[in-house]
């Protein structure tokens, strides 16, 4: 017995150690430290560790730390593809032992493991043989003081309405508008300049023992009438969010290529008070599905109801009331939405559907998105956007809109 309990101390020993030189060579690679943290790295590979294997494709490929190495780059690569989960492994555990336990997730939580696994892992369940959209991947899910990007992040300086915009002084454009203004209806010209910016913090992985990813994120769009008199913001949409990514098992994967699950709560609003306020809170659920290049999530939403305004707020009597901004929302944007990405090489190309399936009065959306590098650039991109129908932004969502953009993009999303 003492012989067994001698044995089983060295094998914990062993293996807590290892445990802590895998954490250390983590921290060396995130410091871009390659070549120190390149012998625990190649080892935990060796060992059957996917993430380790993942990231030793990275440094062959980029030649991090190590010499160039195309071969061995696609090599590992393969070893760490997702359908064999290798982030974590069922039987070699890289946190402590006893972290099945709640309380003991929840200190792992703070731990840095966890907050890069849990992106890591949300990636992993991507599967394709191109070591460039690999490359790529790793780049969006490398950590930056905990802040990764999330929807595409772009400027597009010149965006053509075929219509000019409206400034909106009522609840129902026209109506109730002051004489001295009615000619200050439309704005000056059909061009503006867009932007938008969009971020994500991851919070949890594994929180619940399902290597699940928690996170936030925050989402806001710019419309900015630059080339009108005293170039006034038209409007801004804010959208945070919070979310959890479920991945998927191997036998779902395998068979429909649903990589995992995605539900969460997001509200949106463009800050303002009074008529020229909008917004709406929703509750959504999305399958991402990946195919080689092609990504493909479906989102379906329920608007949590609000209390109707009070009559004299629509008679343009009481701008403070207090209630729902815009009642008739989802008749415009419906209750859920399908988007597309594929990936050749360095370009993508985005789509947006959305549609209220309404035969009585149809209404719906398309957007086309295009990005490619900008001279070979790693992180700008060139920028180009066609949007035709309702909801372009929340001042205008029961307006039709058809517009072009184009300009730089400085991040690019997956299942948007």
């Amino acid at each position: 017995m003492l012989k067994i309990l001698l044995f089983l101390l060295f094998v914990s020993t062993v293996y807590a150690s290892n445990a802590d030189r895998y954490a250390e060579a983590l921290k060396l690679y995130k410091e871009a430290s390659y070549a120190e943290a390149y012998p625990v790295i190649e080892t935990q590979s060796k060992e059957g560790n996917k993430e380790a294997q993942f990231l030793l494709a990275h440094m062959y490929e980029d030649g991090l730390g190590v010499q160039k190495d195309s071969r061995k780059a696609m090599y590992w690569y393969k070893q760490s593809a997702s359908k064999y989960n290798y982030v974590i492994e069922r039987n070699v555990k890289t946190l402590d032992q006893n972290d099945s336990t709640f309380s003991q997730r929840i200190k792992n939580q703070m731990h840095y493991t966890s907050e890069e696994k849990g992106s890591h892992f949300a990636f992993s369940k991507i599967d394709t043989k191109a070591p460039a959209v690999k490359s790529r991947l790793l780049k969006v899910i490398e950590n930056n003081f905990g802040l990764l990007p999330y929807k595409t992040n772009y400027i597009a300086p010149f965006s053509y309405a075929s219509t000019t915009h409206q400034r909106h002084f009522s609840a129902f454009n026209e109506q109730n508008t002051p004489e001295e203004w009615k000619n200050y209806v439309d704005y000056d010209s059909h061009i503006e300049a867009e932007y938008q910016f969009s971020f994500q913090k991851p919070l949890t992985y594994d929180l619940f023992g399902w290597n699940e990813f928690i996170g936030v994120s925050y989402t806001q769009h710019v419309w900015w009438k630059i080339y009108d008199d005293s170039a006034p913001f038209r409007e801004t949409n804010y959208t945070p969010e919070v979310f959890m990514i479920v991945p998927t098992s191997d036998s779902i994967d395998d068979k429909y290529n649903l990589k995992g699950v995605k539900f969460g709560y997001r509200h949106q609003s463009n800050g303002q008070e009074g008529y020229q306020s909008r917004s709406w809170d929703r509750f959504f659920m999305a399958g991402l599905w990946q195919h080689e290049n092609l990504f493909l999530k479906a989102e379906a939403w329920y608007r949590i109801p609000e209390n109707d305004k009070s009559a004299a707020y629509y008679a343009g009597e009481d701008p403070k009331s207090k209630g729902d901004d815009n009642p008739d929302i989802s008749d415009y944007m419906g209750y859920g939405e399908l988007t597309g990405d594929y990936l050749w090489g360095d370009r993508q190309v985005s789509v947006m559907l959305r549609n209220n399936f309404s035969f009585d009065d149809n209404k719906g959306a398309v957007s086309v998105s295009y990005t490619e590098p900008f001279f070979n650039s790693d992180n700008t991109y060139w920028y180009f956007n066609l949007f035709s129908g309702y909801g372009e932004s929340l001042i205008d969502y029961n307006r039709n809109v058809n517009k072009v953009s184009m300009g730089f993009a400085f991040s690019r999303g997956l299942f948007e």
